[in-house]
């Protein structure tokens, strides 16, 4: 069948006045009136169509009105532009074919859901209006990101999703083998992996940072974006167990120039939402967070914040709040302290800079003082903490120092410090948590809630 789709014929209906078309979808609402009927179609465009069913005009109407809430269709009829009414055109239908009906327990049938609830049918609620919002931007988010790096230049690299490495030394991994776990092989008490399939231990990959890191030395400007892993005992309304990451490494640039990346890309981004889900975006103002497109406007049209550690640090001690964890120089912060920075002191993202190195990872380039890294965290209203990066540490004595300072062991990290032995240079990245990123985007609090399939502590479904 040819057809048209909704997001396309909204786009230009006028075109269409007059004219039969063919559309598909699924049902809405459905009401009938014994002669004339309506159908609120939906093909998965956040709008939807109204389709004017007669009577005298179809010979199954009563087939067709009799159908429930999710069923689908196939209709041919005559555009005819409406611009009193509240829809700007319609269809009158000449022909409609019921493709697939809907049982009466579909859960759809009521106008309101409680997300909790929603939560339960990750299959089903992407077709209600908030879930059909938030997974749309969160696609075309995903192709503004995608866009951004192409058009500078940069390589997309597919990274090990497998690895025998932890980049963050976190230990927080979830093992990878083909071992029976009842009965496991041993040796001197402890699981022999020389058994396994990789014969060592493995596991699913944190960031893929450090092999990104060894692939920039070839092209200058690369960037990752793919799910990573953390099997971290936390069910807060930020974390996952599952979640994706976009990473970009950038040869011959310092912290400043990485900053200057790091906000080019979120206005970037958040500009190419707001124009590609106009939309959505409103339905997202209206319904869950009021002051949603205002915020982004903001983030748009205003120069981040740029604030060391220690500085922020004092304006915190300073600041007369009682916080629910003490503030002091050396704690890696708190959600509470970002988003104070973020919204009562400056009304806008920060960029949070040089931390002590004893609460930062093994490959952040260690500053002068000796105290702390080049490493910074971009901080917004409303998330706190949306990007992570740093620039690295590029000599090699103190790269290795470092990892011996954290007990790592130096040779099976040998590949990675091949790119300090062989043209070496001043080099940064970060990564950016792209479902806070899409939390960000659309108001939306819980994590679980830009996922299409959550995994989180202690549940998994589907």
């Amino acid at each position: 069948m040819k057809r048209i789709e909704i997001r396309d014929l909204y786009k230009a209906y006028q075109q269409y006045d007059g004219k039969e078309i063919t559309v598909c979808g699924w049902a809405r609402t459905i009401r009938d009136s014994k002669n004339i009927g309506f159908l609120s179609l939906n093909d998965g465009a956040f709008k939807c169509l109204q389709v004017v069913l007669e009577r005298e005009k179809l010979e199954n109407y009563d087939d067709i009105v009799k159908q429930t809430v999710g069923a689908s269709f196939c209709v041919t009829g005559k555009v005819v532009v409406t611009p009193e009414a509240q829809q700007p055109f319609e269809i009158n239908a000449s022909e409609v074919e019921v493709l697939g009906t809907s049982d009466v327990d579909y859960p759809l049938q009521k106008k309101r859901h409680t997300i909790e609830f929603l939560r339960t049918i990750p299959t089903i609620r992407p077709r209600g209006n908030l879930f059909n919002a938030v997974f749309r931007i969160r696609s075309v988010a995903a192709f503004a990101i995608h866009k951004f790096f192409n058009e500078r230049n940069f390589v997309y690299l597919h990274t090990p999703i497998i690895t025998a490495n932890d980049c963050e030394g976190a230990g927080q991994m979830f093992s990878v083998t083909t071992l029976d776990l009842d009965n496991l092989p041993l040796k001197d008490g402890k699981v022999d992996y020389s058994q396994d399939f990789f014969t060592k231990k493995v596991a699913l990959t944190v960031s893929g940072q450090l092999h990104e890191e060894t692939i920039t030395h070839a092209f200058g400007k690369t960037y990752t974006f793919g799910p990573t892993f953390r099997a971290e005992n936390s069910n807060t309304s930020r974390h996952a167990a599952k979640f994706w990451t976009m990473e970009p490494e950038i040869c011959f640039c310092d912290l400043d120039d990485l900053m200057d990346n790091e906000e080019e890309m979120v206005k970037y981004v958040i500009g190419h939402v707001m124009t590609e889900c106009a939309a959505e975006m409103e339905f997202l103002n209206k319904f869950v967070d009021t002051g949603l497109i205002e915020r982004l406007k903001n983030i748009v049209d205003n120069a981040f914040v740029r604030l060391d550690y220690t500085e922020a640090i004092d304006i915190l001690q300073k600041s007369g709040e009682k916080f629910e964890f003490p503030v002091k120089w050396g704690i890696d912060l708190q959600s509470e302290h970002e988003r104070y920075l973020t919204e009562k002191v400056y009304q806008k993202p920060v960029f949070l800079k040089n931390y002590p190195k004893d609460i930062k990872a093994f490959y952040m380039r260690q500053n002068d003082d000796g105290k702390t890294v080049a490493a910074v965290d971009l901080l917004v209203p409303g998330i706190g903490e949306l990007i992570g990066g740093s620039q690295r540490e590029e000599r090699y004595d103190k790269l290795v120092e470092r990892m011996n300072e954290l007990g790592l062991k130096v040779e099976d990290y040998s590949w990675y410090l091949d790119t300090r032995r062989y043209g070496t240079n001043v080099h940064s990245g970060y990564g950016l948590g792209f479902e806070r990123l899409i939390m960000y985007l659309t108001g939306v609090s819980n994590i679980r809630d830009v996922e299409l399939f959550p995994r989180t502590v202690g549940g998994i479904q589907g």
